[in-house]
């Protein structure tokens, strides 16, 4: 997403985001590439027309950077980053950086945050079909506008889909808001975890049922829009008549969940809305204000939990509320359809970084540490439903090897081996549901070179 470029001077350059199509408030996301560049040739980029005032570039956000020769996606340094009201754009906030090029050969590429895009959900979605578990289901719910896919995985065991089989159904979506990247690596970490190997997920596949629809928007992440669908929707806003032809892909969420919901046989009793935040720090949920003082409480459960399993998540910044804003939200609406054994919440993490108890230092996101909130959430499903006993049945201790081998290597290998590297890590190696008490993500990257 880029609108228009201006050359201030032969050093400084006015960037205009394209506003979301057919929707002209929202003006947040960017991403662009920058070629013919000079090496050492240093540049001003100041993004003019924000449509938000309040941001975390104020709290020492920066953009992200990467280039055809490095492209691992890095933050630029926030010193060299500036947010301010600026004169000369009708007093409009202004983000400002300052950027050297060092390679004349390379194309660089700058964006708001880590990009996820349409495709590379598709080949993730590809490559987890390919591996043939019998717990995993991928379908086509509906399609979009522009007739792009609306993916739905069911990830359980198979004796939970028998006609006839009671089912406990935890619902999830993501990316409504397509400028939203972060909830679809949370939601890849969620994914990830679940179809593993590991003690904690095969008995949550055993119990649960987990619904997943990954990308709700499709149209709007492919054409980089922040907040809306092509025709300028906020989908999150319409759940209470969405229709078929304008918002088909919240239509086909919508009938499944009422479908299920009237189903005798099927207890919804989870709905989670992954969102990323532009203002706050941390991961942490909305949900909703009940007259039912118990219900109430009942509903803090989850995130309290989650608190104790993920050091980025915040209880202190979860809040309960029913905002007439909020109104049309799949939160708002779900809660107020399902019955009291359901809870819906809304689930955000910040688009720039956490802050771990105890300390006021602001750790960056990265796209691991996205992805291991996802882990530590599918975990509190454990906790949350007692499940750990089944779980230490399940983890049988290995025979003692003889072979004296044999035994070093066992004993070099204390976590058991996993075929996909992104479950490695804290909420992958704790079957006992002990929380980790050190991060796995390594903050500073030795090969930052920009």
């Amino acid at each position: 997403n880029l609108g228009r470029v201006d050359q201030v001077s032969e050093f400084e350059y006015d960037l205009f985001i394209r506003p979301d199509t057919c929707n002209p408030r929202f003006r947040v996301w960017f991403n662009f590439t920058v070629e013919n560049v000079k090496e050492s040739q240093r540049v001003i980029f100041n993004i003019v027309n924000f449509s938000k005032t309040k941001s975390l570039y104020r709290d020492g956000m920066a953009p992200m950077v990467k280039s055809t020769s490095r492209p691992k996606w890095q933050r630029l340094p926030p010193k060299n980053v500036y947010y301010y009201r600026c004169p000369d754009h009708r007093k409009n906030y202004v983000m400002s950086f300052a950027f050297c090029f060092d390679r004349e050969d390379d194309i660089y590429q700058f964006a708001y945050c880590y990009p996820y895009t349409y495709t590379r959900f598709q080949h993730y979605l590809d490559s987890l079909q390919k591996r043939n578990m019998d717990y995993f289901f991928r379908e086509q719910l509906g399609q979009s506008v522009q007739q792009r896919q609306l993916d739905l995985l069911t990830i359980t065991s198979p004796d939970n889909l028998r006609e006839g089989a009671e089912q406990k159904v935890v619902f999830i979506t993501g990316r409504v808001h397509p400028g939203e990247t972060p909830s679809s690596f949370v939601c890849q970490g969620i994914i990830d975890f679940l179809v593993s190997q590991h003690p904690i997920a095969r008995v949550l596949r055993e119990h649960l049922v987990f619904k997943i629809a990954p990308m709700l928007n499709p149209d709007g992440v492919y054409l980089g829009n922040y907040r809306c669908s092509l025709m300028g929707f906020d989908l999150n806003r319409h759940w209470l008549d969405p229709s078929p032809w304008a918002h088909p892909t919240l239509h086909g969420v919508k009938q499944l969940i009422i479908q299920m919901y009237n189903d005798p046989k099927t207890s919804l009793e989870f709905y989670i809305d992954i969102h990323a935040h532009s203002t706050m720090m941390n991961g942490f949920m909305y949900g909703n204000i009940f007259e039912d003082e118990e219900r109430f409480q009942r509903q803090a459960i989850f995130p309290k939990l989650l608190c104790q399993n993920a050091e980025d998540f915040s209880y202190s910044s979860t809040s309960f509320n029913r905002d007439a804003v909020k109104a049309g939200t799949g939160r708002r609406f779900l809660g107020g359809l399902l019955d009291h054994s359901s809870y819906c919440y809304t689930l955000e993490v910040s688009f720039y970084s956490y802050i771990i108890g105890g300390t006021t230092a602001a750790v960056p996101y990265t796209e691991e540490a996205y992805m291991k909130l996802g882990r530590n959430v599918a975990r509190t499903f454990l906790d949350y439903y007692r499940l750990n006993p089944v779980v230490e049945k399940v983890a049988i201790p290995m025979p003692r090897l003889r072979n004296e081998k044999m035994e070093a290597q066992r004993r070099k290998e204390k976590a058991p081996p996993y075929k996909y590297p992104l479950l490695r890590g804290p909420a992958s190696n704790y079957p006992n549901g002990k929380r980790d008490k050190k991060s796995s993500v390594n903050h500073k990257d030795p090969s930052n070179s920009f």
